[in-house]
């Protein structure tokens, strides 16, 4: 199980990279577009690039926030519980967020067959919108790692 830990959390790490440089994008775009629509030379297709540089971004950096228990949760009720009940709450609420994550990630990747068909492109620079939405798709999928590994240090007491 210390495998599955070390794969899960090294591949988490390095989805936050990309998600890292996305975000690094999208910013020296945005800036770079502001300062030449001074000039009157705005960069075309910016809006589209940001868009998607914005959906990589929460895609991307969601597995490695769960990882690192970054997100936000109440956990006033859960703390008066003893410690037996608390596993057993943190252990279906992971059970749930991985069929959660599961569902949207296969029909993500349904969808993601369905505009590969189709051939849909974004308006302006003709991206392929397939490529975004396999890529969060796989993201979810790796979400539903990082809850399974979570399950796993439940089990291993080291949760908490």
């Amino acid at each position: 199980m210390q495998g599955l830990l070390r794969i899960v959390s090294k591949l988490s790490k390095w989805m936050n990279v990309i998600a890292g440089v996305a975000l690094t994008f999208m910013i020296l775009l945005t800036v770079t577009d502001v300062i030449l629509r001074s000039f009157r030379k705005p960069i075309i297709g910016t809006y589209e690039l940001v868009a998607f540089s914005g959906a990589m971004i929460i895609g991307f950096s969601i597995p490695f926030t769960s990882w690192l228990k970054g997100h936000i949760y109440v956990d006033f009720f859960i703390l008066k519980l003893p410690q037996t009940g608390r596993k057993i709450f943190n252990i279906v609420t992971k059970c749930l967020g991985i069929g959660l994550f599961f569902i949207i990630s296969s029909n993500l990747m349904i969808l993601g067959m369905d505009l590969y068909k189709s051939g849909e492109v974004s308006p302006t620079l003709h991206i392929p919108f397939y490529l975004i939405i396999y890529g969060i798709g796989i993201c979810c999928f790796i979400q539903c790692l990082v809850l399974l590994c979570d399950i796993v240090k439940v089990f291993g007491g080291k949760y908490e």
